[in-house]
């Protein structure tokens, strides 16, 4: 907090500081005996009508009243990484939508509008990287239409919480009715610590996703279309660890210059706790190491715990979180 030469707490905000990073304290119950202070930091995406709007890391949005602020500033846009390898999110986010590719897409300016018959968000939703050089309303709209012409309700993947990231379309889409329905994380950590886990043996890779390993994976009945998108991206592997009837566990790889991407990773429910999803993690990354990648990334639910220890233990540290806004009253896909 911003402390006076006089040893008093100052506001030094202002509503010209909207889009900013900032670290405020207000108090959490104002008149009331015994007031107890609460501070917020992230990203200051509104200031109107006497309420400030700040959007933390999470993507949660607080409102605080400017009647209620005791102290106030502004502070760097991203704080510096501790470990893991050094990245944007803009660049995290090119690299996750070429491991992950649509069947059909278009541009709109700076968007890219992504459809693949309704398989997965992530394959059918709005990447915004830039301006799609039109009004946001104007965007919106052709963004609707251009999903209600295929069939799909409309979503736009946003994200929170790193240098570059869309606090502020993220106010803007709420402000609209958007629904927020996915959040989850993105960690990234380098891939040689990944590979040192294990031995990985018993692990076999395919460039294929063959019946075996569909079997195991949890989104039943695959389509051709999924199977196309499970099969995008520059150099993508695919593991198995075979086990009497269907595979004991599997997962998924995509390797793209120096970053190599971790998914799918799953293990039969009986036979978890063998460190079978770090066999297969492993494997991978050796397989990722060979091709001359260096870094990883994965995603992660926010409500999956065991996962986000299992990735904390080897080393991944959560880089931003980012989220699928679903136009109003449509009923959603999966995934």
């Amino acid at each position: 907090m911003e402390i006076s030469a006089a040893g008093r707490l100052e506001v030094r905000i202002t509503t010209a500081d909207v889009g900013k990073r900032v670290s405020v304290r207000r108090l959490s119950e104002p008149g009331v005996a015994g007031e107890k202070f609460t501070d917020t930091v992230g990203v200051l995406t509104s200031w109107t009508d006497g309420v400030l709007l700040i959007t933390r890391k999470s993507g949660e949005c607080v409102r605080v009243a400017e009647s209620a602020l005791v102290a106030g500033k502004v502070v760097p846009s991203a704080p510096a990484r501790r470990r893991g390898p050094a990245t944007s999110y803009e660049e995290l986010a090119r690299v996750a939508a070429r491991a992950w590719r649509p069947v059909e897409s278009e541009r709109l300016g700076g968007w890219e509008l992504r459809a693949a018959g309704g398989f997965t968000r992530r394959a059918n939703s709005v990447l915004p990287l830039g301006d799609p050089g039109l009004p946001l309303d104007e965007a919106l709209t052709a963004v609707r239409r251009w999903y209600g012409e295929r069939g799909l309700p409309a979503y736009v993947q946003t994200a929170t919480g790193a240098e570059g990231t869309q606090e502020l379309l993220c106010a803007e889409l709420e402000r609209r009715g958007w629904v927020r329905e996915v959040t989850a994380e993105v960690w990234t950590g380098g891939l040689a610590p990944v590979a040192d886990l294990a031995e990985g043996t018993g692990v076999v890779l395919s460039r294929e996703a063959d019946e075996a390993w569909l079997a195991r994976y949890r989104r039943k009945g695959v389509s051709d279309v999924a199977l196309r998108v499970l099969g995008s991206g520059p150099s993508v592997w695919f593991a198995t660890v075979p086990g009497a009837d269907d595979p004991a566990a599997i997962g998924r790889c995509v390797v793209d210059g120096r970053w190599a991407s971790f998914a799918a990773v799953e293990v039969d429910p009986a036979r978890r706790r063998r460190g079978l999803a770090t066999a297969v993690m492993a494997a991978l990354a050796r397989r990722a190491l060979d091709e001359g990648a260096s870094a990883a990334w994965l995603q992660v639910e926010t409500d999956n715990a065991a996962a986000r220890a299992l990735y904390a233990r080897m080393g991944f540290a959560a880089h931003h979180a980012y989220h699928h806004y679903r136009e109003p009253g449509d009923a959603g896909t999966d995934g």
